[in-house]
């Protein structure tokens, strides 16, 4: 691989996997290998999905892209389907190729329909590679640090007096934008009051609200989308990763009333596999699956094992330090050595055999994020050998 541009910072391991289905890998030796990660968190329903295959054939047989001035009625369906699970049947979405992409054009049209200089953040978001939502430069953004209130001793709603709270300048701020629970992959919840609280003050200032479920969306976090934990109702939603199984697709969507302001005010954006009708397709290929065979409400059981195993063998062993988990996103915190040389130990451990979680360079975290179609044995052999591993690392 002397001729590819890896990932910064992450260890290129397994070198020649020739073959994938559903949550298994296949090497050239024929090995297998369980991914626990779903790709880059993509592959929601499965590498190389039956009826994924077959629409991506249909459709570019027939026509997969589309130009400026013609297009296909499958667009236009798909997009249907998709504000449906909002209940945003007036509303309007547009078809990008990545999740970075769908959370910049989400904030370009915030920006460009609000009278305030400022959006809100949490500190410890991650919104993509590039634009505005990547640098959060201090004169685009509030960024705020939540974690004083991870633990707050308060059982009543969040009060706006709140000295951390009174810190955030909301006549400033023309919108909210929420990661639900990823953390830059760290799978961290902010506090629901906490998010309730801030919601409700940005709406009386006729802000927006924006999501970024490029991570937590279709399924993840065994609901369809991860701002459904928290109660509240978005102006703009952003998918990718998972939208698209593998398929470079992402989704911008917008409620009604936003929709008809950017009639007047568009977003001067423009790319050239804008509103593709074979990323159209995938999109909605997706939901239909994910909706038809329940898989949301087959990933809960699955997340249930998934959280009692983790949980178990916390139980018994110290050096794992913390266990989240929210529907089948999961995080085991470790306690490591100072060069991170213990969780380097385990994840390569975990791959040799024959299991592939996320490990984020520097960090002291393992990430378990399978496809929502993954096998509950394939969930046990996994909790039975990180346990194991564990033990014999003591």
């Amino acid at each position: 691989m002397n001729h590819i541009i890896w990932y910064p910072g992450h260890d290129l391991i397994l070198k020649d996997i020739v073959r994938a289905e559903n949550c298994h890998l296949y090497d050239s030796t024929g090995k297998k290998f369980v991914d626990l990660e779903s790709g880059v968190w993509c592959t929601s329903i499965g590498h190389g999905h039956p009826r994924i295959r077959k629409i991506i054939s249909e459709q570019a047989a027939l026509n997969s892209h589309s130009g400026f001035n013609y297009t296909n009625e499958v667009v236009e369906d798909s997009a249907r389907e998709i504000l449906a699970l909002f209940g945003f049947a007036e509303g309007k979405c547009i078809f990008l190729c990545s999740g970075s992409e769908s959370v910049e054009f989400g904030v370009r049209a915030a920006q460009t329909l609000s009278d305030r200089p400022l959006l809100m953040t949490m500190s410890d978001s991650y919104f993509g590679a590039y634009g505005s939502a990547s640098q959060r430069m201090a004169d685009e953004w509030f960024c705020f640090d939540w974690s004083p209130c991870a633990d707050c001793p308060e059982e009543t709603e969040c009060n706006q007096e709140c000295p951390y709270l009174a810190s955030v300048p909301f006549d400033r701020i023309g919108g909210f934008l929420l990661e639900p629970g990823s953390s830059s992959g760290h799978v961290r919840f902010p506090p629901k009051k906490l998010i309730q609280k801030i919601v409700e003050i940005v709406r009386a200032d006729d802000g927006f609200v924006l999501i970024n479920e490029v991570t937590t969306g279709v399924g993840r976090t065994g609901k369809w989308f991860g701002y459904q934990h928290y109660d509240i109702s978005p102006d703009i939603v952003a998918l990718g990763k998972g939208i698209g199984n593998g398929y470079p697709v992402s989704v911008t969507i917008f409620a009604p009333e936003i929709a008809n302001q950017l009639q007047t005010q568009p977003v001067k954006y423009a790319q050239s596999h804008q509103n593709d009708p074979l990323g159209a397709v995938v999109a909605r290929e997706v939901v239909r699956v994910i909706r038809e065979d329940k898989l949301i409400e087959r990933s809960r059981e699955i997340a249930a094992v998934l959280g009692t195993g983790l949980n178990k063998i916390k139980t018994g062993s110290k050096r794992v330090k913390d266990i989240r988990v929210r529907g089948l996103m999961a995080a085991v915190e470790l306690e490591d050595d100072a060069d991170n040389s213990f969780a380097i130990k385990i994840h390569r451990e975990l791959i040799n055999r024959g299991y592939i979680v996320g490990r984020r360079p520097g960090e002291s975290m393992l990430r378990i994020d399978p496809s929502l179609t993954i096998d509950t044995r394939d969930i046990e052999g996994f909790i039975k050998v990180l346990s194991e591993i564990l033990a014999g690392s003591a």
